[in-house]
């Protein structure tokens, strides 16, 4: 699959986000053969299961010029990255426990020119500031995910949602909404938006900030 995938989705962008979205494949490529980052499977369906995924948050909320959105566990920079190039006037900080990964989101980001997006080797704990949305995919349970979190939020929403978190989890996450206490969560199905068989147990979590 190539990036026309995306543009098939979101048939709006600019010719320059079209651009930074068609780069990926290869920048990816080259550096997860010197650091793994993506499994070796997944590569070949980056604009699938990781890219498109990613973009399942947009799906559920455009984020604003000025907002900041804080992407815990990012990895490779999923979904980080492609969500800063959605929205360029949004400013993303992407953080991660593990350096190697980090340092694979910087170099990717500077190779396609985004200059919206900051990346910082930390646990979400060590991370000073206040955001107005918290992004994430799939890096724990949510009742661990949260504390990591809380108390990171902007007081003034700017958005149709409230400033919370948007975290993208597959299966069945009933149980797990449960255990983790946390109020008013909603299930996004992806399936919703996107016709793929990989998104039919995909969805999108989100919930204010509490």
């Amino acid at each position: 699959m190539t990036s026309e995938l995306i543009t098939h989705y979101f048939p709006h962008l600019s010719e320059e986000q079209k651009h930074q979205f068609a780069q990926l494949e290869e920048l990816y490529a080259t550096w997860n053969a010197q650091i793994n980052v993506i499994s070796r499977k997944d590569i070949e369906s980056l604009y699938l299961r990781h890219i498109l995924h990613s973009l399942g948050i947009a799906k559920v909320i455009s984020f604003l010029p000025g907002e900041k959105v804080l992407d815990v566990g990012t990895g490779g920079g999923f979904p980080g990255i492609p969500l800063a190039i959605l929205f360029p006037e949004t400013s993303f900080h992407l953080v991660d426990s593990i350096g190697k990964k980090i340092k694979v989101v910087k170099e990717v980001a500077k190779a396609i020119g985004l200059k919206n997006l900051e990346a910082t080797h930390a646990r979400a704990e060590q991370i000073d500031g206040k955001f107005h949305f918290v992004v994430s995919r799939a890096v724990t349970q949510l009742k661990d995910f949260y504390p990591w979190v809380k108390g990171k939020f902007e007081k003034t929403s700017l958005n149709t949602l409230p400033n919370g978190v948007l975290y993208l989890k597959g299966g069945d996450l009933q149980q797990e909404i449960l255990e983790s206490g946390l109020k008013d969560v909603t299930l996004t199905p992806l399936s919703k938006y996107f016709e793929e068989d990989f998104f039919d147990t995909k969805f999108v979590l989100s919930f204010k900030a509490q």
